[in-house]
């Protein structure tokens, strides 16, 4: 945790200095954000829907935009949602935390995608939970018996953070079957989806589930969250849980505690955007941008980084996961020198429950130019060269 907190308030104040690249955060690009179709939105939202859009909202949303994304889910999935499958959180993030709130008692098992979304962890953290790394294969160690005694499964499969890992839809569908066998929950964290580069991901869990149930509305034990935050903008901080009804009437009690009211501002002009196909439009401009900084920071990594580290292309997302070659890095030590050279990665061990990753960095492509991802690909050789200088 300490670990965490001090890279949090290192990458605060990398903001105030220019010369500091950083490739750490898991941020958009601000430059490419629609601003002016943000603008025609809300005065849109407005004139639409008046002082109402300014009133305190209901606790689980907007109706008209939770309507809206059980339409959404449901053409995704190929089966019926309603607006009672629905509840419109701050940003998927909230979500994490009201599951947490819900869920997890000190000391439950979790059985978690390895390494971790560090949001998840922080926003666990405080509850006090065990973890198990996921064994995605069929024969794996994640057994029916072993997720008997879980209280929940926690995965990213398109595009995982901090991975960029896609799971195959085999692998989803027999992690599935295991979860419906032990009768436990499946959350399925989802904020990624629209950044595809390499060709579709597949269908989500929650749709193969759901296909498996009878018709009407929504009942099964997929937990599952989206967000606007990577195919619009982050600062709307629109994001939704969908799951059985009597898990988001369970939810939306958690909900009341955290904020007691929820942004009408904000999902009426979600609804404005959405509804104009706002977000069809702007997703496949990114994603060509964003595929461009990608293959840059590869080729870049390759030329000066290629004799240390070892990574995978990512078929989507916003990051590469480098693991060492070179038996002698640590990254939480690598860590240091690379803010000498003023740029930052994130160690893995920020993603580990344990805090005993140490031999990869996850790297973020999305924020910065091709061109300043060079830069950033030249520091962090020079800050690896002098790392190692210092260990012989």
């Amino acid at each position: 945790m300490d670990q965490t907190n001090n890279i949090t308030q290192q990458f605060m104040a990398m903001g105030i200095d220019p010369d500091f690249i950083s490739m750490a955060g898991g941020l958009p690009a601000a430059e490419f954000y629609p601003t002016a179709a943000i603008a025609e939105a809300s005065e849109k939202a407005l004139a639409r829907w008046g002082a109402g859009a300014l009133e305190y909202g209901p606790i689980e949303g907007f109706a008209p935009l939770r309507r809206h994304i059980a339409e959404r889910i449901g053409r995704e999935s190929g089966r019926t949602f309603t607006i009672d499958n629905v509840l419109l959180t701050v940003g998927a993030m909230q979500g994490l935390d009201l599951i947490g709130k819900v869920l997890i008692d000190s000391g439950d098992r979790i059985v978690a995608q390895f390494p971790t979304y560090v949001g998840a962890l922080d926003a666990w953290r405080p509850r006090l939970p065990a973890y198990e790394a996921l064994d995605w294969s069929p024969e794996g160690s994640t057994s029916v018996e072993a997720l008997k005694a879980t209280k929940f499964i926690y995965t990213v499969p398109n595009y995982s953070n901090p991975t960029g890992a896609l799971v195959p839809t085999t692998a989803r569908q027999a992690l599935l079957e295991k979860a419906l066998e032990a009768g436990t929950w499946l959350v399925e964290d989802d904020p990624y989806l629209p950044l595809q580069y390499d060709g579709p991901a597949g269908p989500s869990i929650l749709a193969l589930q759901g296909r498996m149930e009878p018709e009407g509305p929504y009942q099964g034990p997929v937990i599952y969250l989206g967000t606007l935050s990577k195919s619009i903008v982050p600062g709307l901080r629109v994001g939704w849980v969908i799951a059985a009804p009597e898990m988001i009437q369970a939810l939306t009690l958690a909900k009341q505690s955290s904020d007691i009211a929820s942004s009408m501002l904000t999902h009426a002009v979600a609804l404005e955007l959405l509804e104009a196909g706002r977000e069809e439009a702007h997703v496949p401009s990114i994603v060509g941008h964003y595929r461009q900084r990608r293959d840059a920071l590869c080729r870049a990594a390759e030329a000066e980084l290629g004799e240390w580290f070892e990574w995978e292309t990512p078929p989507g997302g916003m990051f590469v996961w480098m693991r060492k070659r070179h038996p002698a890095i640590d990254t939480d030590a690598l860590y240091r020198f690379a803010l000498e050279e003023k740029i930052a990665f994130v160690p893995g061990s920020v993603f580990d429950p344990a805090a005993q990753l140490r031999s990869a960095m996850r790297v973020n492509f999305t924020r910065n130019a091709p061109a300043v991802l060079e830069e950033g690909a030249a520091r962090l050789a020079k800050a690896t060269k002098r790392y190692l200088k210092s260990n012989y």
